[in-house]
């Protein structure tokens, strides 16, 4: 019994549509989704990766089956028939293409929106600002500041206006977070603390004030679905909550130099307890660098002896010395 070619064209469909459908969700190409905002970039991506397959999977099809029906056969020198066009067919091949991508583009806009991409709060359009293009070492300046830490204010109130207060939500943790040839420094406004090494508590809200020292950088943790640049003079925000504790890679995505390769920091998920204790750590350790900054003059040692201890604990390479003088 001969099967119709109808027939045949719907089977087709529904064996590539379940294809397409299984390995969009079964790709296993993410790495562990670390965050709540990990959720919708993966669900974009999975959509993505369906809509790709089953294109994929079509295409590749037709060219076989077109290759094989179509072949040249012994004795047959002849043209194939003049085809002049099909304008249903052009249409149907152009109307598809152009659903499939507004649907995806919509999509991602909706995810972007989601993420507080659109968000005044957390805009990521925020206007130049002369204090975020202070020359290298600023950040790291920080960390011999003796100021209490009740006079400290997150750095995007301050820089848009010096004269308000800092609001800040009891349920969120701000970090203001600076690129440098090659490292990443983590200021917390709240303590006062900068460090090389990122802590979040699970659960909290994370915003993060981005800003970088030199030139573009990109802030990018894979198990977060979070990538941002970090311009020089421009501060941009982004705002996610951890939610699977474990230690993560912060890469720097963007070509930033010879040593590119090497600006990575640690990024450590730990329970409010945890990131609590490690906190009052750095607090008591802060408490002796007066003390040694007094004792570095007295014994005369270069700002290379006396940063070395500490960048070494915050993960820096000794040549970023020589790029933050």
């Amino acid at each position: 019994m001969k099967i119709p070619s109808a027939i045949w064209t719907l089977l087709i469909g529904i064996v590539l549509t379940l294809t397409s459908l299984w390995y969009g969700q079964n790709h296993g190409l993410l790495p562990v989704a670390a965050s709540d905002e990990a959720s919708l970039v993966d669900g974009l991506f999975n959509t993505m990766m369906t809509v790709s397959t089953g294109i994929f999977l079509i295409v590749e099809c037709v060219l076989i089956y077109s290759v094989v029906k179509y072949r040249r056969r012994a004795g047959d020198n002849e043209d194939g028939p003049p085809i002049e066009g099909n304008i249903p067919l052009e249409i149907l091949w152009t109307a598809i293409p152009a659903i499939i991508v507004i649907g995806i583009s919509v999509y991602s806009f909706d995810v972007y929106n989601n993420m507080g991409g659109f968000d005044p709060h957390s805009a990521h359009a925020a206007p130049m600002m002369e204090d975020a293009m202070s020359m290298p070492g600023t950040a790291m300046a920080a960390t011999l500041d003796d100021a209490p830490a009740t006079q400290r204010s997150p750095i995007q109130i301050s820089q848009l206006d010096p004269g308000s207060e800092a609001v800040v939500n009891p349920n969120e943790l701000i970090i203001n977070v600076a690129g440098l040839q090659y490292a990443w420094l983590f200021t917390y406004p709240d303590t006062g603390v900068t460090t090389g090494e990122l802590h979040l508590p699970i659960g909290k809200t994370v915003e993060i004030n981005l800003t970088a020292n030199d030139v573009i950088h990109a802030f990018w943790i894979p198990e977060f679905r979070l990538k941002q640049d970090a311009i020089p003079g421009r501060e941009t925000s982004l705002r996610f909550t951890p939610r699977i504790p474990g230690d993560y890679q912060l890469i720097c995505a963007e070509l930033c130099g010879p040593y590119h390769g090497v600006m990575k920091s640690q990024v450590v998920v730990e329970t409010q307890e945890a990131f609590d204790q490690w906190m009052q750590e750095q607090l008591v350790a802060s408490k002796d660098v007066p003390n040694q900054a007094v004792a570095m003059n007295s014994q005369e040692m270069t700002a290379d002896e006396f940063l070395a201890p500490y960048t070494k604990d915050m993960g820096i390479h000794s040549e970023i010395l020589h790029q933050i003088k």
